[in-house]
């Protein structure tokens, strides 16, 4: 039953929540993934997966979308749109380099593809989106999940090591992670890690690049001449959030409240994160195999890299 799933999430969020409180440098959201993880094999999964998927997607969106309420939709927009370059550049070398190396990697076809769009875009929402389009097997769509998955639980831990490393200020981060890091659940755990503007940046130039699945998916299905609804692969819960903006930016919310909204939009990203947690099975990923796990890593390490460079200039 999903209550189950989705108590669990809460009472491990609760912990992480006050763990967060007494270690502010790793926070609750990365406090929620270990003891996620740390929990899972004491844990029926067959009984809560429904209530943790729910809330590793559904309550994630949700977060997100109360975040809106919270931001003036004109720095939004700003913020977007100075992303854009950025954005643009690492999604097209995730997806040229995932071209060139599938294929000297000899990685299939579907799989490659379905590797790159995640690295590119928006993780398993990517993958999940394509897939019908090209067709992909159970098994590739399986994969690519997995190995995504696994770096984006990877990217949490290192990526606030490396923003501290190299000294960037809340906002440099806050383009770093939205831009280098695959999943959504993933940018906003690492980016709120370092900070909580570093944590809002990070979820709008995350949200524009999650936006450019609708026009790859399109330009995919033009050169394969199939046929698909754009209300499938929209993802509207970034709708819903420029929405929340818009009403925050119309109608001023008192401070006050706007704080209440802003500590609950961080304790759902705790619950959400909790979810993530308790989907890492380790087992898993020995059955992968190491040539896409290996196209996964480079391309990574790609997209990290061009992110980086263009930070620096």
């Amino acid at each position: 039953m999903k209550w189950r799933g989705i108590l669990l999430c809460l009472c491990i969020a609760v912990i992480a929540t006050l763990a967060g409180q007494w270690m502010p440098l790793i926070g609750a959201a990365v406090f929620s993934i270990i003891l996620g993880m740390c929990v899972r094999p004491f844990v029926q999964m067959d009984k809560v997966s429904t209530g943790v998927k729910f809330c590793s997607k559904n309550v994630l969106q949700a977060s997100i979308i109360l975040m809106g309420l919270t931001l003036n939709f004109k720095v939004v927009a700003s913020l977007g749109w100075s992303s854009l370059p950025l954005s643009l550049s690492t999604i097209a070398s995730a997806l040229i380099a995932g071209l060139v190396l599938g294929r000297m990697l000899q990685v299939k076809s579907k799989l490659r593809t379905l590797i790159a769009v995640g690295t590119a875009i928006c993780g398993g929402s990517a993958i999940a989106a394509v897939s019908p389009v090209i067709e992909a097997e159970d098994e590739e769509i399986a994969y690519a999940i997995s190995i995504i998955f696994l770096f984006n639980v990877v990217a949490v831990f290192l990526f606030p090591a490396i923003g501290h490393m190299l000294n960037m200020s809340q906002e440099t981060f806050g383009y770093f992670a939205g831009s280098a890091i695959n999943d959504t659940s993933s940018v906003v755990a690492a980016a709120y890690t370092y900070g909580v503007e570093a944590g809002m940046t990070a979820t709008i130039v995350k949200l524009l690049r999650a936006l450019m699945i609708v026009p790859l998916c399109l330009g995919i299905v033009w050169m394969n001449r199939r046929s698909v609804s754009v209300g499938r692969i929209f993802p509207w819960f970034i709708l819903y959030f420029m929405i929340a903006s818009i009403i925050a930016t119309v109608v001023p919310i008192p401070a006050g409240l706007a704080a209440i909204i802003k500590q609950s939009s961080m304790f759902l990203v705790a619950v959400a994160m909790s979810g993530i947690g308790l989907s890492v099975d380790l087992k898993q990923f020995r059955q992968l195999g190491y040539r896409p796990v290996l196209l996964g890593v480079l391309l990574w390490f790609i997209v990290t890299a061009v992110s980086l460079v263009i930070l620096s200039k």
